[in-house]
């Protein structure tokens, strides 16, 4: 799959060793706030080697002249694993670090991915802005409303190409789709039905605690999250179940379907009242603390965006086990990532479809589009597919319904305060207290 991309990297770059990556060969992308020539190299490092992380850096590395420099990880053999994985990809190891912030200080490296857990994405990635490197960061875009608030004003102030790794405004059938609702095909839309069913949503079986793994700095691990015991059902792929960690399969899944309805509508603002219900209703012996069954209602002047996922399940209406149906007055439109169909009302007095029969629309990834579209608006300073902007209000979309059941409590977001108004209990998720020694940013 790779070997014609370590050819040519190899037959480029001509040098074989790590140390000859910050040498002169490769050039500052910007120089005095202005672009080079689309060919100059882009150097690029990864915070969070594991997972999604490391997906996108290798959909990175398949773009010509884009260069991985350094990788950054607080687990030494998941660092070693995948300096060795890059060495393969593009012939040159890259620079390991084990604290992102020496990685800032490269003034070689021109961007960042992060891929960290979410409750590292807001420290990185404010440093990154602060060190004037671009950057991809994973969704959801924080772990919180006052972090995603804080990044969206970093980015501005430092004047970064952020892209946010909801793919899915990169995908052409999804652009088909919105394109093809916003033209009024399927009548008025008037709401948006959103499911997500999926197994691992339960996390992993209880285990008791263990020692922590060799070459884990389980404290950087935790970084600003409470101090907390070690146990591998809360750690590498079961942390987002975990509250301090992560939102469940609502900032999981959520971000990437519930910006879909928002796009539809061009929605730019948090909704009118916010609604939830559910609980943790099944399986004990699985470690989670995030709702295993959800149902969330966002409720707009002549719009409705409902949500649901049932964790442990992997079925769903229209045989999916995730997706959205569009409600319009003519006609439903149902899409995942594998495509859409149109589902047309029938008109009793002229006893045809209100809208004509189409066939299915199939769908293809759209992960390497998302990355080669940052990796082009890095040359070109454009906004990317998914802006801070959208990334940022729907992730705060996704923190709401989780603090809406947590609270037990209707919502009301209050866009010149920034809180719930009166609402106390829900205020007080809104920013996280970050544990000594790491303090949250200030960006003024």
């Amino acid at each position: 799959m790779f070997h014609s991309r370590r050819k040519f990297i190899k037959s480029t770059l001509k040098v074989t060793a790590g140390s000859a990556i910050a040498g002169s060969i490769l050039s500052p992308l910007i120089v005095n706030g202005k672009s080079l020539l689309p060919n100059e190299k882009i150097n690029i490092a990864l915070v969070g080697c594991k997972s999604m992380g490391f997906y996108d850096l290798e959909n990175a590395l398949k773009i010509p002249g884009v260069v991985c420099v350094a990788l950054c990880d607080v687990d030494e053999n998941i660092l070693g694993e995948k300096c060795a994985e890059v060495e393969k990809l593009q012939g040159i190891a890259p620079i390991k670090y084990k604290d992102y912030q020496k990685l800032m200080d490269n003034k070689d490296i021109h961007a960042v991915i992060i891929g960290t857990p979410d409750h590292w994405h807001c420290l990185p990635f404010i440093a990154a802005c602060e060190a004037g490197k671009d950057i991809y960061v994973e969704k959801p875009l924080a772990n919180s409303i006052a972090e995603c608030e804080l990044m969206e004003a970093a980015t501005h102030k430092y004047n970064r190409v952020v892209q946010v790794g909801q793919q899915q405004r990169s995908g052409a059938h999804f652009k088909q789709a919105i394109e093809f609702i916003k033209a009024g095909k399927i009548g008025v839309l008037r709401k948006v039905n959103i499911w997500a069913n999926f197994s691992y949503g339960i996390g992993r079986p209880k285990v008791a605690d263990s020692p922590v793994p060799a070459g884990v700095d389980f404290n950087k691990w935790l970084g600003p999250a409470p101090l907390r015991s070690f146990n591998a059902s809360r750690f590498h792929g079961s942390w987002r179940m975990f509250w301090d960690y992560g939102g469940g399969l609502m900032t999981d899944w959520g971000v990437h379907l519930i910006d879909m309805a928002l796009w539809a509508k061009d929605i730019t603002v948090m909704p009118d009242i916010i609604t939830a219900a559910g609980g943790n209703f099944c399986c004990p012996s699985f470690a989670h603390e995030t709702f295993d069954t959800m149902n969330t209602s966002f409720q707009f002047k002549d719009y409705l965006i409902n949500w649901e996922h049932t964790a442990g399940s992997e079925v769903g209406p229209y045989g999916r086990n995730y997706g959205l149906a569009f409600v319009g007055t003519d006609a439903t439109l149902v899409i995942d990532r594998d495509g859409w169909e149109l589902f047309p009302e029938w008109d009793n007095d002229s006893k045809k479809h209100k809208v004509p029969i189409i066939e299915k629309q199939v769908g293809v990834g759209s992960h390497d589009i998302h990355m080669a579209n940052f990796i082009d608006c890095i040359k070109s300073r454009n906004t990317p597919a998914c802006s801070i902007e959208n990334g940022s209000l729907v992730a705060k979309y996704a923190h709401a319904a989780n603090i809406a059941l947590r609270t037990k409590s209707q919502l009301i977001w209050n866009n010149t305060k920034h809180n719930f108004g009166n609402n106390s209990a829900a205020n007080a998720f809104i920013t996280p207290v970050y544990r000594k020694p790491w303090v949250l940013p200030v960006i003024s």
